[in-house]
């Protein structure tokens, strides 16, 4: 049961794909975020400190400094306009509404506009993903793994990585004792070939019987592989395809997943080391989420945010967007602190 609602969750987050543009698209309405950009807030007194010393610390910088100073002319023409709400012109009144309106629409666009300057995008946004399950305490699948294509996919699977704990009471349970198990998902964005070159010399490649249920071929073929990276140390194998040509395929996919993964880990915590929620998700030890049933509820510990009707999630209908987008709100608003702490 455990397993089919992570598959199902996961399944229906990637199967519908990105309802969204392909560019990177990013909510500033919540209510950390316009804290940040409020008056006398952190991220307003950066942008008018860069804006004064006419320093541009980034390659971009010229480009932030032109849209700050539109932020801030957009913003004038907002109170001077709202001022007119109060008009006794009916018809002054109303175009004045109209106007409010559209100034607050294009504030916001200028705001998005800040956030894409300041925040640079994960390298792996675009990159296809293996996605790893890992039977935890109570676990009854043992491992499982999948290659999962699409666009952006990696961008909005990130965030699954980590300890995913199940609060239920078995049919089986006489006396209504609540039981807890967990599983590790791990989510390995897949390199493409400049993103990571392997030495063929620095592989050992190892092929045994496949082991567990399976059916006439388990210990009858050498099909199952083991790979191992010498320099590394890291350990990919496959025994789910009867053929040894696909394992081999698939356990280099898992492998080069795995060293592209240590890879982008150890880049982001050099430059992001506020960067919890996103170094979090590449790590395996992390309580992420809990899906209590007696509850219904999903409640995401990284965030503090819970939803209560745990089987709309877990059909990935909208409440999954919902948690997402939370998921990269908060995300961002550490990466902004980063930004901010650093330069000021």
């Amino acid at each position: 049961m455990r397993a089919r609602l992570l598959w199902g969750a996961a399944r229906s987050l990637w199967a519908r794909g990105s309802p969204r543009p392909s560019r990177r698209s990013l909510s500033c309405g919540s209510a950390q975020l316009d804290e940040l950009f409020a008056r006398g807030g952190p991220l307003r007194t950066f942008l008018e400190r860069q804006a004064e010393s006419g320093v541009q610390w980034q390659t971009r910088g010229s480009e932030l400094a032109a849209v700050t100073r539109l932020l801030s002319d957009k913003e004038q023409e907002l109170r001077e306009t709202e001022r007119l709400l109060n008009d006794e012109n009916e018809d002054l009144r109303k175009l004045a509404e109209n106007e409010v309106t559209l100034c607050q629409k294009e504030i916001t666009q200028l705001k998005h506009q800040i956030i894409l300057l300041l925040i640079p995008s994960e390298e792996a946004d675009e990159n296809d993903l293996i996605l790893e399950v890992t039977a935890g305490v109570g676990g009854g699948l043992r491992h499982a793994s999948a290659s999962i294509g699409g666009r952006q996919v990696y961008k909005y699977m990130k965030y699954e990585g980590g300890v995913h704990r199940v609060q239920r009471v078995p049919r089986t349970e006489r006396q209504g004792r609540l039981h807890t198990s967990t599983m590790t998902v791990a989510i390995l964005p897949q390199p493409t070939e400049i993103n990571l070159v392997i030495n063929p010399k620095d592989l050992r490649i190892d092929t045994k019987r496949a082991s567990g249920a399976g059916g006439q071929h388990v210990n009858t073929t050498d099909s199952a592989v083991r790979i191992v990276h010498l320099p590394t140390g890291v350990v990919s194998e496959c025994q789910q395809e009867r053929s040894q040509l696909k394992n081999k395929e698939m356990a280099m996919k898992k492998l080069r997943a795995r060293l592209y993964s240590m890879h982008l880990q150890e880049e982001t915590s050099k430059r992001y080391s506020a960067r919890k929620i996103q170094i979090g998700t590449k790590g395996r030890s992390e309580k992420i989420r809990t899906y209590n049933f007696p509850q219904n509820r999903v409640t995401d510990h990284r965030i503090n945010k819970s939803l209560h009707d745990l089987e709309t999630f877990m059909q990935g209908e909208h409440l999954l967007d919902e948690l997402v987008q939370s998921l990269r709100e908060h995300a961002d608003y550490e990466s902004l602190l980063e930004v901010i702490s650093k330069k000021v």
